[in-house]
């Protein structure tokens, strides 16, 4: 148990920073004996609650941006529904090859991009920004529902790079879109009595420290702590996908 609370309270700082602590909690889990459909529906429950407290934090700050928020966590609902509906027919094999790809040529984009996370006005209308907010939150939620891992990190990068968001508020508008995702997959799951509260609730109190320590480092320091903990996140995510590829 010991174990397991420490693994979530690191999660839960890597979560409210970049996203990604499912890369950590989820082995974790298993590692501890629980069922794959429990480990999901229970680590859901914890990072939910953990990820509430990160948004809180957030919000209390102003690092946020309300239409962005608004609009992307309603598409990025509707998008991991029929994520999750193409992964019931499509393999997730071709995504991984293409995420073995993609994300160390992101990695290197995020290494030499030295303004990466500074806010930038851009020559786009507001209708055009809520057009491209409604794409990213559509895309990246039918990712989170068809694969999951590294979603957070995602849209904290596309929040900078497509909508120029300065790091923070990015962190705080991916926070609120990650929670009402988390939010409605919690649901389902409880329904279906896939959550272990008994383990489930006091994770949730290590995800609650992890988060408050995560955000207010990101608040305080900004791109100075978000940069070095989205290559870690990337790694993890890498080896992630290589061990379930390779290693049989």
């Amino acid at each position: 148990m010991v174990l397991l609370f420490i693994c979530v309270f690191i999660a839960g700082i890597i979560d409210s920073i970049a996203g990604g602590g499912g890369i950590i909690t989820l082995p974790a889990y298993y590692a501890f004996g629980i069922s794959p459909h429990m480990a999901l529906g229970t680590n859901k429950f914890a990072s939910t609650i953990g990820t509430f407290t990160a948004t809180l934090r957030y919000i209390k700050s102003g690092s946020f941006n309300k239409k962005v928020a608004a609009v992307c966590s309603v598409l990025a609902i509707i998008g991991s529904y029929f994520g999750a509906r193409i992964a019931l027919s499509v393999s997730e094999i071709y995504l991984k090859y293409i995420l073995l790809v993609t994300v160390p040529v992101v990695a290197v984009v995020v290494l030499l991009k030295k303004d990466l996370g500074q806010s930038k006005e851009l020559n786009i209308t507001e209708t055009q920004a809520i057009a491209l907010t409604s794409i990213i939150g559509l895309i990246i939620g039918m990712y989170d529902g068809f694969f999951g891992p590294g979603t957070g990190m995602f849209l904290t990068l596309l929040f900078t790079t497509v909508l120029g968001q300065n790091i923070v508020s990015a962190c705080g508008t991916t926070k609120i879109v990650n929670l009402a995702s988390n939010f409605a997959a919690l649901v389902t799951y409880a329904i279906n009595g896939k959550v272990m509260f008994k383990v489930g609730i006091p994770c949730a109190i290590f995800a609650i420290a992890g988060n408050w320590i995560g955000s207010g480092m990101v608040i305080k320091n900004g791109i100075k702590i978000v940069r070095p903990v989205i290559i870690i996140t990337m790694m993890l995510l890498l080896v992630k996908i290589s061990t379930e590829l390779f290693v049989k």
